[in-house]
């Protein structure tokens, strides 16, 4: 026969109805469940999507800062390399100037009986010799371009010219000394450059 519902006794209405109303009230929740569940079934492909999607989008997101950082760190090792590069042009025409002033002293009149002459003469090279230490200490090298061959980076030419037992190409006269920051052309070495006969 038909089953019994418990709420039937207390509610005195024909027992029948009443079961037969629980079961459907029952049968749409279990509908109602069943569609859940595929809903929840379609959607999760889309959710799987969406999660790497976002998985995606914060490993690109740690990438970008992390390359941020990379270019930050590089920029204030370059400002602490090359931040004195100002401050370095500026003493190289001081440099010069030293350089010229010793130069143009005749050799021969540096003696013990012109102690003036040969004392200052002394203190200008005591002095060359000093600033090309502390220049040294801080990265700021002389460039070597004697002979060397010519490097476009490193000289500019001031002429070309024909010079006999001279390989073309390379330097014949440095007229003005060049230098260089941590290995970067600070100043390029005013030069004359050998070229074919």
């Amino acid at each position: 026969g038909a089953a019994v519902c418990p709420r039937a006794s207390l509610l005195k209405s024909s027992p029948r109805l009443l079961c037969t109303a629980t079961k459907q009230k029952n049968n749409g929740q279990n509908l109602e469940e069943d569609v859940g569940q595929k809903e929840q079934k379609t959607d999760l492909p889309s959710l799987k999507e969406t999660m790497m999607r976002k998985l995606r989008s914060r490993t690109q997101a740690l990438a970008d800062t992390e390359n941020l950082q990379q270019r930050s760190q590089k920029l204030v090792e370059e400002a602490k390399l090359y931040g004195i590069q100002g401050f370095c042009k500026g003493l190289l025409e001081v440099v010069d100037i030293l350089e010229k002033a010793t130069q143009c002293v005749p050799k021969e009149e540096i003696r013990d009986d012109n102690p003036h002459l040969k004392n200052l003469y002394e203190g200008l090279v005591m002095t060359e010799v000093q600033i090309q230490k502390v220049f040294r200490k801080h990265g700021l090298l002389q460039l070597n371009s004697a002979g060397a061959k010519f490097d476009p980076y490193e000289h500019e030419a001031l002429f070309h010219t024909p010079v006999e037992g001279k390989e073309p190409g390379t330097v014949a006269l440095v007229n003005k000394v060049g230098y260089k920051l941590h290995g970067r052309t600070l100043r390029p070495a005013l030069v004359g450059a050998v070229k074919e006969a």
